[in-house]
């Protein structure tokens, strides 16, 4: 996992809105790395986001959720639960390598990052923070 204070790697990926270039983004940015498409835990982690995007936006946060799934199966979660935010595709996991989201055999280890307008890691962590965790985090700074 990066370290807080660490500039965020700068990606561009595709995404279930398009393009999506993390230096381009105005704003703070939640990043959510999850292994999968539709599966319990990770379906339990971003339905929590969409439940508080609001929020997010209030506080000028972009979330973005990130995994190696392909567009269709990307695009298929995102209507299934009404996730409007983008689920960009690393299907090399290339990604996920670069901000130390995934093992050597290429696993995808949750992992959730917050970045800063300028683009530094401001919070770091392994596995599924609840909404107050990232909020309080988001109010720390």
């Amino acid at each position: 996992m990066l370290k807080v204070g660490v500039k965020a790697p700068d990606f561009v990926l595709d995404s279930t809105k398009g393009i999506v270039h993390l230096a381009n983004i105005n704003g703070k940015v939640l990043l959510v790395f999850y292994p999968k498409d539709d599966t319990p835990l990770c379906t339990k982690q971003l339905c929590a986001a969409r439940d508080n995007l609001t929020e997010f936006l209030s506080l000028n946060v972009n979330v973005i959720g990130v995994n190696y799934g392909s567009l269709e199966s990307h695009q298929k979660f995102s209507a299934k639960y009404d996730l409007d935010f983008p689920l960009c595709v690393d299907t090399d996991k290339k990604v996920a390598k670069l901000y130390e989201a995934a093992t050597e055999e290429g696993d995808i280890i949750r992992t959730v990052y917050i970045v800063d307008e300028d683009k530094n890691i401001v919070y770091a962590q392994q596995g599924a923070p609840t909404t107050a965790e990232l909020m309080e985090a988001l109010n720390s700074f």
